[in-house]
């Protein structure tokens, strides 16, 4: 089924309303690759069709389908590298000082948001496991969100074939934190248990969460259009911690936010760490 000029605006305007992913006019192979057994299945005969359909009534499970298809699911283990050696190295140790003088000194939190089928989380879990001693002891969480579906329930299985764990992961780490299973390889009890997965769009409130002495908001921000970024990154600011730590994606920059997203670097990675003022998220 090919796509009309008028099915892509369609198309367009719904990704943009439920999740704020931009497709602009050269997106429609991803239109048509993604969407067309959809709208088959749905009985529709153009994509214009299967948008008016998921309208009609609020029909929340076709577009969830409509997200699941559209979301880049693209990730790894330990992506770009240069974050973990810098939460490993620089932020971890300097939160240990700072939790020291607190009420909560054992207490550590973390939100990896759009953490797509769980590589991102379990890359964090892996790396503060690494890095404290008796992590056991510790009061850790690490809220995991993605507005897939899909990829929450595969993260939360926590089952990964070769190829995807052969992707990042070094061997060490491999047999320390998975156990062979069914012809790949499972997260580790001990591990999963360190994270809460949760379903979530990050266009909505989620005034609920944190505060987060940690956020790894990364590659996701680079699918929306300036206003919805602009306003994403300041209400994750307002989730931090004073001090608290913001990742962004390699290829992404917050300069253009103001100076209270002054960059920091360490160990080649870029991090922010936010005021945004009287409002800030407290321990």
């Amino acid at each position: 089924m090919q796509v009309t000029t008028d099915d892509l605006r369609f198309v367009a305007d719904l990704v943009a309303e439920l999740c704020g992913v931009v497709l602009d006019d050269t997106k429609a192979y991803l239109v048509e690759s993604r969407l067309a057994d959809l709208a088959k299945a749905n009985g529709c005969a153009s994509y214009r069709e299967l948008c008016e359909k998921a309208r009609r009534g609020g029909n929340a499970d076709l577009q969830t389908k409509i997200i699941d298809a559209i979301t880049t699911k693209e990730t790894l283990f330990f992506r770009d590298n240069a974050p973990f050696e810098a939460l490993q190295h620089k932020v971890l140790p300097e939160l240990i000082d700072r939790k020291a003088k607190t009420a909560f000194p054992r207490r550590i939190r973390l939100w990896s948001a759009a953490c797509s089928t769980g590589q991102e989380p379990y890359s964090i879990a892996i790396t503060i496991c690494e890095t404290i001693p008796a992590v056991a002891s510790w009061d850790i969480m690490i809220l995991a969100t993605d507005i897939s579906n899909a990829a929450i329930k595969t993260a939360s299985l926590g089952w990964y074939p070769p190829h995807e764990i052969e992707r990042g992961m070094k061997a060490e780490l491999l047999h320390r934190y998975f156990l062979p299973q069914q012809g790949g390889w499972k997260v580790k009890d001990s591990l999963r248990a360190m994270i809460s997965f949760q379903r979530r769009n990050l266009l909505q409130p989620f005034n609920d969460l944190g505060p987060f002495d940690v956020i790894f908001c990364r590659n996701v921000a680079i699918y929306f259009d300036s206003a919805r970024r602009r306003n994403l990154f300041q209400r994750l600011a307002e989730r931090l911690t004073p001090g608290g730590y913001l990742f962004v994606g390699a290829s992404e920059s917050l300069l253009d936010l103001g100076p209270a997203f002054a960059p920091k670097r360490h160990c080649r990675a870029t991090y922010y760490q936010p005021n945004p003022g009287p409002q800030a998220a407290r321990v």
